[in-house]
């Protein structure tokens, strides 16, 4: 049996709506690695928001991976060492904070420690409920900032992506070759590395694998999930998903995050 990998997004994927993996997705899980497939958590969230879930899922095992932000980094659980990083430039960074400023969004950026925000906002306290990531408040961010980045996030608390949209735009001339950026949720435009994405993700552990594409799943609900959906030989969306990710899909699940739709694919496509 040749092994295959799974890539996976979290929120509303294998996490459901309470940010917690249901009993079903955890024992089809438990069976595709006991079989020898490969799983790779592929989430916008940092590495340390990742914890609680490797933890769960007691990923620190053979053939278990987590690419955190968008694929910017590209971590096995079983050594525990980053395979992959790539980072935002600090005068990118500058750039970016100076735009949503202008523009009123809120916009936070990330450290080997967790988030770094300027001041505790609305937008800060909402992400750190949900993600349980540590936070740092520095005023001068990011003049201050030591190390490049992996990531920027754009959040703007609001169903209606306008005000996104019309900031995305703006930017769209300046970033064309330095950055890339896509929804990870109606609240949260991220920024990567021009042409980091979870599908670049799929390419790099395929090769580091040496397992070809033809043996990847994936699965994802939101515009960021779009590129791994593209690149792997499966590409689903779950139920849930938006209808351009439902769009770019080869298959949609019948059953939702709430409803363990990745022990669907797992079951039908893995096993």
């Amino acid at each position: 049996m040749e092994p295959k990998i799974l890539f996976t997004d979290l929120d509303d994927t294998l996490l459901n709506s309470d940010k917690i993996v249901t009993k079903d997705n955890i024992e089809a899980m438990n069976q595709m690695l006991n079989a020898g497939h490969k799983l790779v958590l592929n989430t916008g969230r940092p590495l340390l928001a990742c914890k609680n879930v490797e933890n769960q899922l007691d990923l620190k095992r053979k053939g278990c991976f987590i690419s955190a932000f968008n694929g910017g980094q590209i971590y096995d659980c079983y050594t525990r060492k980053t395979l992959y990083k790539r980072t935002i430039p600090i005068e990118y960074t500058r750039h970016i904070f100076h735009e949503t400023g202008k523009a009123g969004i809120y916009c936070q950026t990330y450290s080997n420690e967790g988030v770094l925000a300027r001041e505790m906002t609305p937008e800060l306290s909402h992400y750190v409920s949900e993600t349980h990531t540590p936070y740092k408040i520095i005023q001068d961010l990011p003049d201050c900032l030591e190390e490049e980045p992996v990531k920027i996030l754009a959040v703007h608390m609001s169903d209606d992506r306008s005000v996104l949209d019309s900031y995305r735009k703006a930017l769209s001339g300046w970033a064309a070759d330095k950055i890339s950026t896509f929804y990870s949720d109606s609240w949260y435009l991220e920024h990567v590395p021009y042409g980091i994405s979870k599908g670049s993700a799929v390419s790099f552990l395929c090769r580091h694998l040496n397992i070809p594409t033809s043996l990847t799943v994936a699965v994802g609900d939101e515009e960021n999930d779009i590129a791994m959906i593209k690149t792997a030989h499966v590409g689903a969306a779950m139920s849930n998903a938006t209808s351009q990710v439902k769009s770019c899909s080869n298959y949609i699940t019948k059953n939702d995050c709430n409803h363990s739709g990745v022990a669907e694919i797992i079951d039908r496509f893995i096993l």
